[in-house]
């Protein structure tokens, strides 16, 4: 019953989302009278979930542990243990980081149970389950949950739990920020799942207008959510580059902080410059349909392209804000299951940081086929092609460090090292779509398709399910079955290569993606490529009993089961409340894997200041 109890939090914010979308919906005919719209039934959605977005976060726990405050009460505190904390307002990092990968892991598996559904349309030539409308909503809503996925999971997921824990905090920067910017995420969720009894959205996650300004109410549904999870991420930068700024144990230096850490700052400054770039645009879009402005409208003197510049110039970088995070995982797992330093770390850091300035240089080249000018061609094609030398950096790095190493073949190191094929596969295809002429000949076909399932999925997913593997004893005090990991690993890494790389063949052969139909001699091709899709997605299953098995029945597992050596794994698992029992004192690099003598830092010292002569002696 006190579980129960806990979960009227959920309750409350149910309750409070209803009377706020009562009372926007209330304001809407206000609204209506005062922008001359007939039309009030967009102005009923939209001010109706800004009602229900701000009632919802109230009743789950922001009336409690701030509004209080601001009225002269004195805050509650919502820290509690057991499995009911993951289900209310919480500010401990380490349980938002699990709310965010349990959370975005099951979008995951909806969003393949999506794509399942695509390759049965697509299985066959002409129509057999789905009509043009239904494919391309269906088609949209695999879309952007797969992008939401490939944003928010390691970033909201892993770098909540793991970076104040990898830099010696005791938390993030701002704790009840940090617990805001998982509770806008599933009020995102429900509106994209509600957006098929709306009449879906057909415009792809991209929303191009006119389309995006004309199409069903699960269009707007859409715009709304996709806006509400632009919030979140830019609070979770902002929250990302404190912590790792200011919060950092004595000794740790900037040239001591472990690779991840680096990847997420990099990935965090992103988030929060360029996000509000596509908020911008969503908005023009939100009011072109509620209010009636001519943003777009190319009849009033809009303009549909300008919409393309400003959605391209965040969601370039956007795609850095999903690989970056994913290159810290990955050389992470590679050098503590190689035993050898990371390879090329300063180069590493510069590479992470400099694609950071280039991400916002190359966004045009999506804009090759969209009435460009033919002179801009050239310059955004030379630094689309000149992203590629700090992203070779990062590659090359990896093969360094796995090069001669004693590698230890878990299942988080077969992850990673699928990671190096993967991504390999995904950089040499880029070429041909960074280059004007083929771009033009390989744009909107399965080739495109085919690219970026291998560089989003095959690098971002894989790295994802390396971290699941690596931190799972860590978040859970449990052990994995290693024999189901590795059966999930090879199942999932061979019908992943039989699914993917036909579709660049039929992509050279001119069938093109968003489309339901194609021609009668890719019929073959498209029925391999569905039954290695539909086996693919049967290797999630095996994922999914190992999780749920291991987390309630698995092995106890050790403080440092990998026997790594950064401060994630030198205390307990799970780790406690404040992480720490003493603040650590780090005191050397902390992949100097073989070096005699070396140690990254000092745990469990009375004060935490020894110098690196004493740490050493111990």
């Amino acid at each position: 019953m006190g579980a129960l109890r806990e979960l009227r939090w959920i309750g409350r914010g149910l309750l409070f989302a209803a009377l706020g979308f009562l009372l926007g919906a209330a304001g809407a005919r206000g609204v209506a009278g005062l922008t001359g719209r007939s039309e009030v039934a967009q102005i009923v959605v939209t001010l109706g979930y800004v009602g229900a977005l701000l009632g919802w976060l109230l009743g789950v726990g922001l009336w409690d542990v701030w509004v209080r405050e601001w009225v002269g009460l004195p805050a509650r505190s919502l820290q509690t243990q057991g499995w009911s904390r993951f289900f209310r307002f919480n500010t401990d990092h380490k349980v938002i980081g699990v709310q965010y990968l349990v959370t975005f892991v099951a979008l995951l598996l909806l969003a393949g149970l999506l794509a399942v559904i695509m390759r049965v349309e697509l299985a066959t030539p002409g129509r057999d389950l789905l009509s043009a409308r239904d494919f391309n909503t269906t088609m949209s809503l695999h879309g952007i949950i797969m992008i939401a996925v490939a944003v928010a999971t390691i970033i909201g997921g892993f770098a909540n739990f793991a970076v104040p824990l990898l830099i010696g905090a005791e938390d993030v920067a701002f704790p009840r920020v940090n617990a805001l910017s998982y509770w806008i995420i599933p009020p995102v969720a429900v509106l994209l799942i509600l957006t098929p009894f709306f009449g879906g959205f057909d415009t792809g996650w991209t929303a191009y207008p006119p389309l995006s300004v004309v199409n069903a109410t699960g269009g707007l549904l859409f715009l709304l959510a996709f806006l509400t999870f632009g919030l979140s991420s830019i609070l979770g930068g902002l929250n990302f580059i404190t912590t790792i700024v200011k919060l950092r144990a004595p000794g740790m230096t900037w040239s001591r902080l472990p690779i991840f850490v680096w990847s997420i700052l990099a990935a965090a400054i992103i988030s929060l410059t360029a996000t509000q770039f596509v908020a911008y645009g969503l908005l023009m879009v939100i009011l072109d349909r509620v209010v009636g402005t001519g943003f777009f409208d190319a009849a009033r003197g809009g303009n549909a392209l300008l919409y393309e510049h400003v959605f391209w110039f965040y969601s370039h970088p956007a795609v850095y804000i999903m690989i970056l995070p994913a290159f810290g995982i990955w050389l992470e797992v590679l050098t503590h299951f190689s035993r050898k330093p990371l390879f090329a770390y300063k180069l590493v850091v510069g590479a992470f940081l400099s694609i950071v300035v280039i991400s916002y240089l190359v966004w045009a080249h999506h804009l090759f086929t969209s009435g460009m000018q033919n002179f801009l061609h050239l310059p955004f094609m030379v630094v689309t092609e000149l992203i590629s030398i700090p992203t070779g950096i990062v590659f090359l790095a990896a093969l360094g460090t796995i090069w001669r190493g004693r590698l230890w073949l878990t299942t988080p190191m077969l992850f990673a090292l699928a990671l190096v094929f993967n991504f390999l596969i995904g950089g040499l295809t880029g070429i041909f779509l960074a280059d004007v002429a083929t771009d033009i000949q390989l744009q909107d076909t399965y080739f495109v398709v085919a690219h970026f399932h291998y560089t989003i999925m095959g690098g971002e997913i894989f790295a994802i399910f390396a971290g699941i593997y690596y931190w799972f004893p860590k978040i859970t005090g449990r052990m994995f079955n290693e024999r189901l990991g590795r059966l999930h690993f090879w199942w999932m890494f061979i019908l992943y290569q039989i699914t993917f790389i036909p579709m660049f063949w039929v992509g050279i052969q001119g069938m093109n993606r968003r489309v339901a139909d194609y021609a009668p001699n890719l019929g073959g091709a498209n029925q391999f490529i569905s039954i290695a899709t539909f086996l693919l997605g049967a290797s999630f299953l095996v994922f999914v009993v190992n999780m749920v098995y291991s987390w309630l029945r698995g092995p106890v597992a050790g403080a440092n089961p990998w026997r790594a050596r950064t401060l994630d794994w030198q205390t307990s698992s799970p780790p406690p409340v404040e992480n720490f029992q003493v603040p650590p004192h780090v005191v050397g690099y902390p992949y100097d894997y073989g070096v005699p003598g070396s140690v990254h830092a000092v745990v469990g010292v009375a004060g935490g200041a020894v110098t690196q002569e004493e740490a050493a002696g111990r």
